[in-house]
């Protein structure tokens, strides 16, 4: 049995937040505020949780072990300042793709300990992944909140420059759309080659998710496992030799990745 985790002060509940909020209360969470203007219907029938629209609403005896900022990082100017009040009385994890430590500090007045992090969407199933950074002032028992918080999702591991989040953004936040891609491309041709739909989508959707359980569990790393699938001059060799042509799928995907970042960049703001 886990022990029990502090009050917590969730700032945006959509798919990201809400996969966080069952995590936790999973490791066992007794209570939270959780402030949502367009709450789920489901949100407001979970126990030990109460449901605000908006900071002024939020109990004023309420105290937080930590504050999670899930809101879209469009919005972080607007609504950080509303929680200036718990800066210094509890560390703030912020999920927002982009905004830097400074920023965020500035928008809550210049004291407050924040640990920015990347999660991404298998964490909806806990089996997401999470790159954390932790800010200036930081103590070691707010890190291993925050560790805790963010491993009731998946797996964690924590840079020490802030500017590595940028890739990670790219690459692991961003992932699963590459991942989703490539079943939605895999179905497609083989629909062009005449699989009828439901074998088409059921195919390459256990392709996917089989290589992917493959990759996880094997000590071999993903080159030495994708030549293991490939015998000289059969099938997948001739598909590869299309894919890797002239640069191919390597040369996309690493101008993917480095637009991915740049944009990242931008937002943080």
């Amino acid at each position: 049995m886990h022990a029990g985790l502090p009050p917590l002060l969730l700032i945006g509940c959509g798919k990201m937040g809400g996969a966080m909020l069952a995590g936790w209360r999973e490791q066992g969470l007794a209570e939270a505020v959780v402030v949502e203007p367009n709450p789920a219907a489901a949100l407001a029938e979970l126990g030990g949780v109460q449901v605000v629209a908006g900071a002024d609403a939020i109990p004023a005896d309420f105290e937080p072990g930590a504050v999670i900022l899930a809101i879209k990082p469009q919005e972080a100017a607007g609504a950080l300042p509303a929680y200036a009040r718990y800066a210094g009385r509890a560390p703030f994890l912020s999920i927002m793709a982009g905004r830097s430590v400074a920023a965020m500090s500035a928008a809550l007045g210049g004291e407050a300990a924040i640990i920015r992090a990347m999660p991404n969407t298998p964490a909806a199933i806990r089996q997401g992944f999470s790159a954390a950074f932790a800010g200036p002032g930081v103590t070691e028992d707010q890190r291993a909140l925050a560790d805790r918080l963010l491993g009731a999702i998946g797996e964690v591991a924590w840079v020490a420059d802030e500017d590595q989040l940028n890739p990670v953004t790219a690459v692991s936040g961003g992932g699963p759309a590459y991942v989703f891609l490539l079943a939605e491309v895999l179905e497609q041709a083989a629909l062009a080659e005449g699989v009828p739909p439901d074998l088409a989508r059921r195919m390459a959707r256990a392709t996917v998710a089989g290589s992917g359980a493959l990759l996880a569990a094997s000590p071999e790393d993903a080159a030495q496992l994708r030549i293991n699938v490939t015998s000289p001059k059969g099938t997948t060799e001739r598909a590869l030799a299309v894919l890797m042509a002239k640069g191919g799928l390597p040369e996309l995907m690493r101008r993917a990745i480095a637009a991915a970042t740049a944009r990242s960049r931008e937002l943080a703001g």
